[in-house]
């Protein structure tokens, strides 16, 4: 059932579990999990090692798929999904932004942020056209032609996040965004998240940072697999449902 005060429902996880097989033994890294992320959500994952949250993540960004329960995404359960149709959805519906970055090192920061669009078929158009105003929301409208080793931490992030908007996803995925940055350049990429997130961008991110999740509208604990507290610490957007 829908909140009244949130927008539309865009991903919903049902009764998950995932079962590794690791040593001849199994280990469920999730155990009943069911969640609902509504538009214009900003969700902080938090657990120790081993509570699940990265593959609650990668459950959410289609990498990897539940061996019981659902997982809806834009209203398609993704579990029946063959592996093309499974890729175009999380490349139409998903943005991800890495610990690491994941900036293509040969590449220009307008060539890494167009890197998605490469994948679209068919093209969206104006798209490099959209490549530079990105640049310019997230700061790097002087540092187009540069290389990921030209710019620092928080820069490579930067360019990371704009190559996650370029697709206009419903959903930005977030794994331990500011984990390699200092605490001034975590605090400047949050206020970019924040800013998104205003804008109506729903947002979930790994962090097993206090400080960074306080940031988010909604913490979610994890422990052994299981949901162990949920706690708002804003209140949600008001987001209209579409029609």
């Amino acid at each position: 059932m829908s909140d009244p005060l949130r927008g539309e429902i865009v991903a919903r996880v049902e009764n998950v579990t995932k079962v590794y097989r690791l040593g001849g033994h199994d280990v469920r890294a999730l155990d009943g999990v069911s969640i609902d992320f509504h538009q214009g959500d900003f969700v902080a994952i938090m657990g120790s090692s081993g509570s699940g949250k990265s593959t609650l993540l990668n459950l959410l960004g289609c990498l990897d798929r539940p061996t019981t329960g659902r997982y809806i995404l834009a209203g398609q359960d993704v579990a029946s999904m063959d592996d093309e149709t499974l890729s175009r959805l999380r490349g139409r519906y998903l943005g991800f932004i890495f610990q690491s970055y994941n900036l293509i090192q040969q590449l220009s920061v307008v060539e890494n942020i167009e890197v998605p669009l490469s994948y679209q078929r068919p093209p969206l158009p104006g798209g490099r056209e959209r490549c530079l105003k990105l640049a310019a929301l997230v700061g790097l409208a002087g540092r187009l032609d540069h290389r990921p080793t030209e710019l620092s931490g928080g820069q490579q992030q930067r360019g990371a996040i704009a190559r996650a908007l370029v697709n206009n996803p419903h959903v930005i995925l977030a794994d331990e965004p500011t984990g390699n940055l200092d605490t001034v350049t975590s605090h400047e990429i949050m206020n970019l998240l924040d800013a998104l997130n205003h804008a109506g961008r729903t947002i979930v991110m790994v962090t097993h940072e206090d400080d960074i999740a306080a940031r988010a509208r909604r913490v979610i604990r994890l422990r052994d697999g299981k949901i162990d507290t949920v706690a708002e610490n804003r209140p949600p957007l008001r987001i209209p449902a579409t029609t």
